[in-house]
């Protein structure tokens, strides 16, 4: 492999390929004099957003083998979600190392930022099915990042396609508002997604691929809760930069989930149940 320079082919290198130079000159610390813990919260954070980037990539990758019928495809994919994801909920506790001072040293000069306004983080919420339109007053846009999350809200979501999924393979359901009260369909989708969680081994990649969704919501919602108390061993009770509450907002946000149907379904397996006294095997 070579690159073309001037018409003259250089070979290529490590660092030509990862475009290295190019990278390492993305971190540019505003704070004036320089504070020392600038580059670290710069650092991280950008490292977030090109994790996100594969996320959104493999779930994209993800949707396509769902409609596909591709379901062991579609879970292998977003189980490689779920190990970058672990991945970003240790990386959180890396801003710890900074004392609440240092923090405050180049704090301001982040007004009005936040981390609220990351497009990929919403993406990312859209595209699992946490689809809230509101999102994009709170955030200011350009109009290609507008376009890009319009076009999530009216594409098609993980949860969605799931849903299709299960359609296509005889089972009576589909992707109702995860939060709708109690209701008759509701019950008889319910009933439909126990079918799996009973006999997991007669709905092997099913189940796994529900369970990885599963797996995928629990690491958003843990990374939401050690976001928030990192934020609040570094600011406490101070309002946030881009004028939220601060921590009390954030503590609103670690309710969500994306498939709460799925986390819902287990409650309903009887605890005398269980694969051996189902399939008549008893202890000699």
């Amino acid at each position: 492999m070579s690159n073309t320079h001037d018409d003259i082919e250089i070979p290529m290198t490590y660092g030509t390929y990862l475009k290295v130079n190019e990278l390492l000159k993305l971190q540019e610390l505003q704070s004036d004099p320089p504070m020392h813990d600038e580059l670290l919260f710069i650092s991280i954070h950008q490292a977030y957003e090109i994790w996100f980037k594969q996320i959104l990539f493999e779930f994209d990758s993800a949707l396509q083998r769902l409609e596909l019928d591709d379901i062991f495809e579609a879970y292998r994919l977003i189980k490689r979600v779920t190990k970058i994801e672990t991945l970003l909920v240790s990386q959180i506790h890396i801003l710890e190392t900074m004392t609440p001072r240092d923090f405050a040293s180049f704090r301001s000069i982040l007004n009005p930022a936040s981390g609220f306004q990351s497009v990929q983080f919403r993406e990312l919420e859209f595209v699992s099915g946490m689809k809230n339109p509101d999102v994009l007053k709170g955030i200011k846009l350009n109009e290609e990042e507008r376009q890009r999350l319009e076009q999530r809200l009216e594409n098609k979501s993980i949860r969605d396609a799931l849903y299709e999924a299960l359609q296509r393979r005889g089972f009576d359901v589909e992707a109702l508002d995860p939060y709708e009260e109690n209701s008759e369909r509701r019950e008889q989708v319910m009933n439909e997604l126990f079918k799996i969680y009973d006999s997991p081994e007669d709905y092997f990649h099913l189940y796994n691929l529900c369970e990885a969704l599963v797996e995928h919501d629990q690491n958003i919602l843990l990374w939401r809760f050690h976001h928030v108390r990192v934020v609040e061993r570094l600011i406490g009770t101070k309002m946030g930069t881009g004028g939220s509450s601060g921590v009390r907002y954030l503590e609103s946000t670690t309710k969500k989930r994306a498939f709460p149907m799925l986390w819902e379904v287990r409650g309903m397996l009887k605890d005398q149940h269980h694969y051996g006294k189902a399939r008549g095997i008893t202890k000699a």
